[in-house]
């Protein structure tokens, strides 16, 4: 029951109990395209119905990557000059990630390699993750005139104290362990035992979430690599918690200055690069996404994606860092204080009968 084409963009298999699923674009970096991001909705849509299928595995091929996001050069070309193609990417990917969230099988996302902005949508929704010590995990939108979507609103908040924040704004990596230690991850194997953990699962007899879990578990308590290394942002917790805070991003960067720290200023640094218009929508996308249901969240995010697609920042942000590759975006406005209040409320505003509906 396996569908193999030289060139399927996304391997869809059954092992034993598991439905397998590999996201096949090791080149560049298993980004989702919206066929992809279909394939795999109706394969899980037939697995959750089928009783000799017990639990999901989905994965990246090439080892590099599990997926570095959504194929966001592919969008910003299409972007001008289709945006319905912009409608049904967004809301499809949407659609999928809140699926994720409330499928009925146990779903286990091997987390290996680079795993950013929509490769997060595909996993952290997911019932189970599995980081290995070479994943690298971060939202890195505000650099490119986005926001962290795919449910960003919705997991970042709920991280350890003002974590999700700082990844949100920042686009701070973590490696390793650390995407574990965040509670990213529900799990950490060494990256060599990820085929047998594979081979495991797909083994058990009807297995039940418990089992799962066991499985894991096992594998997770066997891990050797980093196991007594301290996360990488135990000691700037506090001046994370304090600093990020702040109801606003001016605030925010006036806490930073004010600490004065090498960490604060390296921070510091790196929001004033962003788009200012980027910043202002994601904290508030925080904010508000911290007392929302992730269908609430995915509702808002949907009215953010649009109104960004019909923005400047995000296309200049990606004809600055994935095209001319000059890093030097030119934001529009190129201040904070220039994004008014009025403008982010037009961001955050209902789109009627467009609005994305569950």
């Amino acid at each position: 029951m396996s569908k193999h084409t030289d060139a399927a963009e996304v391997l869809l298999e059954r092992k034993g109990c598991a439905g397998v699923i590999t996201l096949n674009r090791p080149k560049l970096l298993n980004t989702l395209t919206v066929g992809m991001i279909r394939q795999i909705y109706t394969q899980l849509k037939k697995w959750e119905q089928d009783p000799e299928t017990f639990l999901i595995i989905i994965k990246g091929a090439g080892g590099k990557a599990f997926c570095a996001g959504g194929d966001i050069r592919a969008i910003s070309e299409i972007g001008n000059k289709n945006q319905k193609i912009l409608q049904d990417f967004f809301r499809e990917e949407y659609m999928l990630n809140n699926y994720i969230a409330s499928y009925r099988k146990p779903y286990v996302a091997l987390i290996h390699g680079i795993t950013m902005g929509g490769g997060v949508g595909v996993s952290v929704h997911g019932q189970f993750r599995v980081a290995t010590e070479k994943s690298l995990f971060a939202m890195p939108e505000t650099a490119i005139g986005l926001f962290p979507d795919v449910g960003g609103g919705y997991f970042l908040p709920r991280l350890q104290g003002k974590l999700g924040y700082f990844l949100g704004l920042t686009g701070f990596r973590l490696k390793g362990r650390d995407v574990y230690t965040a509670g990213i991850a529900t799990h950490f194997v060494d990256s060599e035992k990820l085929d047998t953990l594979e081979e495991d699962l797909s083994a058990l007899k009807a297995p039940s979430s418990e089992n799962v879990a066991d499985v894991l578990e096992t594998y997770h308590t066997k891990s050797k690599i980093d196991r007594d290394k301290s996360f990488i942002l135990e000691e700037h917790m506090d001046k994370i918690n304090s600093c990020f805070s702040a109801n606003t991003v001016e605030q925010i960067i006036e806490n930073l200055r004010q600490d004065g720290s090498s960490f604060a200023l390296e921070q510091l640094k790196v929001i004033n690069k962003m788009s200012p218009t980027s910043l202002k929508i994601t904290l508030r996308q925080l904010m508000e996404g911290s007392s929302k249901t992730l269908q609430e969240v995915l509702t808002m995010e949907y009215r953010l994606s649009q109104s960004c697609m019909r923005g400047h920042d995000f296309y200049e942000g990606v004809r600055a860092l994935l095209i001319d590759k000059d890093q030097s975006p030119k934001w529009k406005p190129a201040d904070l204080k220039e994004v008014t209040d009025e403008d982010l409320n037009n961001h955050f505003k209902s789109l009627g009968h467009n609005d994305l509906k569950f």
